[in-house]
């Protein structure tokens, strides 16, 4: 590990081209369930901070970073700006957006939240209209795009690590048979050959607010995918409660804005209900592997609304009653245990 009292220093005053003797506070920064480490880089005599990133090899994506903020730019999408990148150490210097986040609005009145959440609506719709053939991808490292396999991992995540280990509850024999082939179909349903961009992380806490405008970031796991996705992760984030009118605004929003519209309404909104259940999967087998095997028990704090999410969107989905029971069954099994929410 770098030591961030001399080389994140030396690095940062190098970039800025200041003077080896200024004087500058280097201070740690928790983010989320990242692998990656990130420091806030002040200069003492001026109001002028960066953030430090550091991050390590063993999750690719983490080294596509830079290069996908500068295609982000480059289609009108509001991300950080990239001082410098060494990519054999594996250091970014880049802007510091500040502290605010969408989460950190969440109590405020709708009638300003709601502006920050259409602006970003606007900036998904357009990452999602660029498919494999747009000339503007060519150099863009990417994720794997989504497909069946990746579907099934994240339900396997989520079975395994919350509902197994969180939860203790366990479906076997003719009960989980039936449950996979559900979760099966769920897949198959959301799984398109020619998809979208997709940030594959949009939520409150991955965008921050600078001088009044919404700024995305962590989007390196970003990736062709089903657009549903991206929506369900935003409109039932679990650290985030929206109201259901508020949630049928934004969906309406973006459904307007569609440059073509390859699905009536009606079925839209199925498909993005379909999406949500499979991203709050995802999300809660996050949370119960970060807060028991990562020894981040924040994350805990964030089940019961995730799990809430999840039984809401199973009720408004007649396809998955064995999803929608299973979510009841652990809602119970950790009121049994009395489950205290560490954070």
């Amino acid at each position: 590990m770098i030591d961030p009292y001399k080389e994140i220093g030396a690095i940062a005053k190098a970039t800025l081209n200041l003077p080896e003797d200024q004087p500058l506070e280097i201070i740690p920064i928790v983010r989320g369930g990242s692998t990656r480490s990130f420091y806030r880089v002040r200069f003492s005599q001026s109001m002028v901070s960066i953030i430090f990133m550091h991050y390590r090899h063993d999750h690719r994506e983490n080294a596509y970073y830079a290069a996908q903020t500068a295609f982000m730019q480059s289609i009108g999408v509001q991300v950080p700006q990239i001082h410098h990148h060494d990519s054999d150490r594996g250091f970014i210097l880049m802007e510091d957006l500040g502290e605010l986040d969408l989460w950190h609005y969440r109590q405020e009145v709708w009638g300003k939240r709601r502006k920050y959440y259409l602006k970003t609506m606007d900036m998904i719709l357009k990452l999602h209209a660029i498919g494999p053939e747009d000339p503007r991808m060519a150099g863009v490292p990417l994720m794997d795009a989504f497909n069946l396999e990746l579907y099934r991992w994240e339900r396997d995540y989520f079975l395994g690590n919350f509902v197994r280990k969180l939860c203790g509850v366990t479906l076997e024999g003719a009960a989980a048979e039936a449950l996979e082939k559900e979760l099966a179909r769920l897949a198959a349903r959301l799984w398109e050959p020619v998809a979208g961009l997709i940030h594959r992380d949009l939520q409150s806490q991955n965008i921050m607010i600078r001088n009044d405008e919404p700024v995305l970031i962590d989007y390196q796991g970003m990736r062709y995918g089903n657009p549903w996705y991206d929506l369900g992760s935003l409109l039932y984030d679990p650290y985030v409660t929206l109201a259901a009118a508020e949630r049928q605004d934004l969906l309406q929003y973006y459904y307007d804005g569609l440059a073509t519209v390859p699905h009536p309404q009606e079925s839209f909104r199925e498909k993005f209900h379909l999406a949500a259940a499979q991203r709050l999967m995802q999300a809660l087998g996050a949370y119960g592997f970060l807060g028991l095997r990562g020894e981040r028990p924040h994350f805990l704090t964030h089940v019961p609304a995730g799990l809430a999410n999840l039984i809401e969107v199973t009720q408004l989905t007649p396809q998955l009653p064995r999803l929608g029971h299973l979510a009841r069954r652990c809602q119970e099994a950790l009121a049994a245990q009395n489950f205290k929410m560490r954070g």
